[in-house]
């Protein structure tokens, strides 16, 4: 394949990667959604970053030894085995397009604070399925257009968030935080439960490691990425959550439906907040979609490499897996028909369950991983001097995921392993097709005659025969 549109993720890019998959739509919520709990939630909001940036070392570390497309499937697979490996994949897949129909459900709302009308669900649809499409045709395009998409739209949003991040503290009020903890129990238990809606700020840490394949110099530049991106989202979410807890009063911001718009309207008066922050909400969903689109085909990609799922995957064209984008788009629509046919309290939202509990089952599996490369002694795979460090992080990583685990919820988990025990089906196929072609191969072989089945000549055979003796 040429190369001139492969590897065309240098370090900026493939931080704006991360960042543009970690930064979607969810941000412009998180004040409010957390703000019930008080000021602890801020607490849990360090501890979860602490994690977060665990994990993102991790997937550093281990892309130094395997920097190929596929991430936490690939490490998966060498440590674990086909199944292990399987698993990760369809699971990762399974998270991505289901939630980039939610993504494209939850533009809708921005786009009618920019363009008033009188919605119907018709054009409701139209919306949400040309924000599928649009990204799906620039991944069509090539990783250059993915790359240049990418940039742009995490500039576009970083800098409005950071700007009222910043300028928000300029405007901070101690008085409109309200409590430390809100609510009975204890402030433990209010750092849990803000904590459970927390916790999945930060998927999309593996964006870098799971397109290594198309970043220039993986072995350095996908841990440096992934570290920066993660880095720059905690500014992100952290400063921003802070300026809105100090901008905006307690009491108006627990009932809030925009707080950065709120928060926007408290510093500089008027009623224009709301636009600039749908805006900046629109580029920043649509730029998620771009990176989510290009992951939902790169996880599927290594495993048909590996004959663990359909060869139609392998398709490629200008650096992008074409039927894996497709096929995510496709099944994102028919998600996004249903969702608007049925209503969202149908089976859209039980899908969307599901997603929560599938982002975890890829990260486990890859902390897993590291541990084991790391007391099984390969030194060749990761360097003797690191061991007592690596071991840390890549504990604290597991801990980390295990606690999204718990907090995703009974309903999550049980949809979840459900679906992700679906997926067995699929593997039995592809195991069952890997074998009959082996065995058919064996049987159209020619077998080479054994050496010791070989006729001995007469003369030889004399010749070798030992003196007979009376």
């Amino acid at each position: 394949m040429n190369d001139r549109h492969t590897r065309r993720f240098g370090l900026g890019t493939a931080t704006c990667l991360v960042m543009g998959n970690i930064i979607g739509g969810g941000i412009f919520l998180l004040p409010a959604s957390v703000a019930p709990f008080g000021t602890v939630s801020l607490v849990a909001f360090g501890v979860l970053t602490v994690g977060a940036v665990a994990l993102a070392l991790v997937f550093g570390r281990l892309a130094e030894r395997h920097p190929d497309t596929g991430g936490p499937y690939v490490y998966a697979r060498e440590a674990f085995g086909d199944f292990a490996g399987f698993l990760s994949a369809w699971s990762y897949w399974t998270m991505t397009w289901v939630s980039n129909a939610a993504l494209a459900v939850a533009i809708v709302g921005y786009v009618h604070v920019l363009l008033p009308g009188r919605p119907d669900d018709a054009t409701d649809l139209a919306i949400a399925l040309g924000a599928l499409w649009l990204p799906a045709l620039a991944n069509f395009a090539g990783t250059r257009y993915v790359g240049l998409v990418q940039t742009i739209s995490t500039v576009l949003k970083f800098i409005p968030l950071l700007f009222i991040a910043v300028v928000g503290l300029f405007f901070f009020d101690p008085a409109n935080l309200g409590s430390f903890h809100e609510g009975s129990g204890s402030a433990l238990g209010g750092m849990s439960a803000a904590a459970a809606i927390l916790l999945y700020s930060y998927v999309g840490v593996e964006s870098a490691a799971m397109s290594a394949g198309e970043v220039r110099d993986p072995e350095r530049n996908v841990g440096r990425a992934t570290v920066l991106g993660t880095i720059g989202s905690a500014v992100v979410y952290l400063l921003g959550t802070v300026a809105v807890f100090g901008t905006v009063a307690h009491d108006k911001l627990v009932k809030s439906q925009a707080p950065f718009s709120d928060a926007v309207n408290a510093m500089f008066g008027g009623h224009w907040g709301g636009t600039v922050v749908a805006l900046a909400a629109v580029v920043s969903i649509i730029g998620a979609l771009n990176g989510w689109t290009l992951m939902s085909a790169q996880s599927p990609y290594a495993a048909a490499k590996d004959e663990l799922f359909p060869a139609a995957f392998l398709t490629k064209r200008r650096g992008v897996p074409t039927f894996g984008v497709l096929a995510a788009v496709v099944l994102a629509s028919a998600l996004t028909v249903i969702n608007y046919l049925i209503g969202s309290g149908g089976v859209f939202e039980i899908l969307v369950l599901i997603t929560t509990f599938s982002a975890t089952v890829p990260y486990l599996l890859a902390a897993g991983a590291q541990v084991y490369f790391l007391l099984t002694g390969r030194r060749d795979k990761v360097r003797p001097a690191r061991f007592a460090r690596d071991l840390t992080l890549a504990l604290t990583a597991f801990g980390f995921t295990f606690w999204l685990v718990a907090g995703a919820g009974y309903a999550a988990i049980y949809q979840g392993v459900l679906f992700l025990f679906a997926g067995i089906l699929v593997y039995a196929w592809m195991a069952a097709r890997r074998t009959a072609r082996q065995e058919e191969s064996a049987a159209t072989a020619t077998p080479a005659t054994p050496a010791d089945h070989e006729e001995v000549p007469p003369l030889a055979a004399s010749a070798a025969a030992p003196p007979h003796t009376t």
